[in-house]
């Protein structure tokens, strides 16, 4: 079928392209400008976009055009492709006639929460072995991508309660025919659809009501919002709830009482910390014992607890949960960080509603205790840019070293007396909190951010857009950022590896890269260092530098980074093998040298670690993290 996308470079409608135009669709696409992570999606799977929207992007004669909700019945294809007799669908529309038919559809829905809960609980159902299709909201790092059509039974789904098209306006989940479903969180948002709380309620309650009476609802148990819905729903309803602060001498019947699953997160050691979120699960009053998590924040602990639930109801062992858990590694702009330079982490996170802003800055604020926070602001979404939140923005940056507020995105199409305004947010800001400045450019603010930010500190970006490149922007300014590596870039890896006399990648899925780019246009890797994580003890492989910019300390620079990464990830010690290094590593990072033997039985069944063996001039060495800070 010949498919065209209004506005491909979206999240999921980006996804769904690439996804059917790898089913064997003809696919294209029309949008604005391009960024990642949907610039390189879209790239590598070799869809072709068209830049800006005209009547003539139909000339290549599509058989239905797929309209996302940007889209007004006045856009300029849309209009094109009525007055050509070409069928409009919606994307989710068009999901239920292609993807839905003869799978079970799990659907997780929810104000907050929803991207990384549906991407958790994919991430688990693939380690499980059940191969199933997917729709995400975002890019999972794990899994590389936002859509896959999957062998299995089953199809995840990430569900929207906003409208679904200027010609359908139900919302998005309505049309996903739920066999099973989460509900996070059900709070007021999206001030141009919804009048109040009240008609988002009517919307969630439509959507569990489709849900069969053999299906199941997982709903969180500490949201009165969520809890409301529920009682509409037809069919069982496991709950599930976090309590912090319970020391381990609390009994079990107290910390699990009242809810289905209870994750448990202890005083002290065991706690949301600088490095794993660690946390005790009780299933039904049953102890099924520690789990670990690299995201943070209570709110996280919550999604992966949600996630869990649906898995163990589909069958999937404690054990595999656990591993899986331990390995998710979160979605883009999710906590994610974008890069290090010059000591400064570069943090980027969709957060847009109040709520949202204030779970992940103290969440950033948790992982990063005594780094100075400068938080970037965009008012971007139909909600963020009306004053309707002005009072809960004015509260929600309590976590801040400092504030910094982009441009109001489009303000002209909002309603003047319902328009936020920046410079009187900020000054509300100040008075109660943090300092906070309002910006009339994105350029201004970067400009700033760059004067104000040392080593050591960290900047985190909450946008739910682009917000004119401004992660690029201070990554660029700052130069020779560490990042991680994206799924394009791991040929590259591999032949910067190849050039230095090292060894590939194996296993892709359980390995971090992270690269430093080169070149005007920064699509070259002159720098590359992988780590495999297993248990407390990781392994530090295939560090390769360009010989052309050999000299210049960037070694250096990637094999503190990857350190610190690995204490980060929970290791208590980092191996490595090394020919003609070991010098370098000593001196530097404090690495000592060992007998073979003594490496833990663990990694030494790791493909990277054997291959690394085989040279007879290698050595081995290990960095006890204890110190590394």
């Amino acid at each position: 079928m010949k498919l065209h996308f209004i506005g491909v470079g979206g999240t999921a409608m980006g996804a769904a392209a690439c996804m059917l135009a790898r089913a064997g669709h003809d696919v294209r696409g029309s949008e604005g400008p391009l960024y990642p992570p949907m610039s390189t999606q879209l790239l590598a799977a070799g869809l072709p976009v068209f830049s800006g929207f005209s009547a003539e992007h139909l000339d290549w004669g599509p058989e239905r055009v797929v309209v996302g909700n940007i889209c007004s019945k006045d856009h300029v294809e849309v209009a094109a492709a009525r007055a050509r007799g070409l069928p409009l669908v919606s994307l989710p529309a068009l999901l239920a006639e292609l993807l839905l038919p003869g799978r079970r559809s799990l659907v997780v829905a929810g104000t907050h929460g929803k991207t990384t809960t549906s991407a958790l609980l994919t991430w688990i159902l693939r380690r499980a072995d059940r191969d199933p299709a997917f729709l995400i909201g975002g890019v999972p790092q794990n899994l590389g991508r936002g859509a896959h059509l999957g062998g299995g039974e089953v199809v995840v789904l990430e569900g929207d309660e906003y409208d679904t098209a200027f010609f359908d306006k139900g919302a998005k989940f309505l049309h996903y025919a739920p066999t099973r479903a989460i509900v996070t969180s059900v709070e007021y948002d999206h001030a141009d659809i919804f009048a109040d709380e009240a008609a988002v309620r009517a919307t969630f309650e439509a959507f569990v009501r489709l849900l069969p009476e053999d299906g199941t609802l997982v709903v969180f148990a500490d949201d009165p919002g969520a809890v409301a819905v529920a009682a509409a729903a037809p069919c069982e309803v496991l709950d599930y709830r976090v309590l912090e602060g319970i020391s381990s001498a609390t009994a079990a019947s107290e910390a699990t009482s009242g809810a289905t699953y209870v994750a448990r997160v202890r005083k002290g050691g065991a706690s949301i910390g600088q490095r794993r979120t660690r946390f005790q699960v009780f299933e039904r009053g049953i102890d099924l014992g520690e789990f670990s998590t690299l995201l943070v924040g209570h709110h996280n602990v919550a999604n992966a607890l949600a996630a869990l639930a649906l898995a163990r109801r589909e069958g999937v062992d404690v054990e595999v949960a656990r591993d899986a858990i331990r390995r998710f590694r979160g979605v883009r702009r999710r906590q994610e960080l974008l890069g290090v330079a010059q000591g400064i982490r570069i943090i980027s996170d969709f957060a847009h509603h109040p709520t949202e802003v204030r779970l992940t800055t103290r969440a950033i604020r948790k992982r990063h205790p005594h780094s100075a926070l400068h938080v970037c602001f965009d008012p971007r979404s139909a909600s963020s840019r009306r004053k309707v939140f002005f009072d809960a923005y004015a509260e929600s940056f309590a976590a801040a070293t400092r504030v910094h507020i982009g441009p109001l995105y489009a303000p002209e199409k909002i309603p003047e007396d319902e328009r936020l305004d920046p410079v009187a947010l900020a000054r509300r800001i100040t008075a109660g909190g943090p300092p906070a400045t309002a910006y009339e450019s994105v350029e201004a603010l970067a400009s700033r951010v760059l004067e104000q930010a040392t080593s050591g500190d960290t900047v985190l970006i909450l946008s739910c857009g682009a917000f004119g490149g401004l992660g690029d922007r201070l990554l660029e300014g700052l130069g020779d950022a560490v990042e991680f590596a994206n799924e394009e870039d791991y040929a590259r890896v591999d032949e910067l590896c190849e050039r230095c006399n090292l060894a590939s990648i194996e296993d892709r899925e359980s390995t971090d890269t992270l690269v430093i780019r080169g070149g005007a246009d920064k699509s070259e890797l002159v720098g590359c260092v992988s780590l495999e994580v297993f248990g407390d003890d990781a392994l530090l492989f295939s560090l390769a530098i360009a010989p052309e910019r050999r000299g210049e300390g960037l070694g250096w620079v990637l094999a503190g980074s990857v350190v610190r990464w690995a204490n980060t990830l929970g290791a208590g010690q980092v191996y490595l093998m090394t020919e003609a290094a070991a010098d370098f590593f000593g001196k530097r990072l404090g690495f000592r040298p060992i007998p073979l033997a003594s490496v833990p039985a663990t990694l030494r069944v790791s493909t990277n670690f054997r291959r690394a063996t085989t040279r007879d001039e290698a050595v081995c060495m290990v960095l006890d993290l204890e110190d590394v800070s």
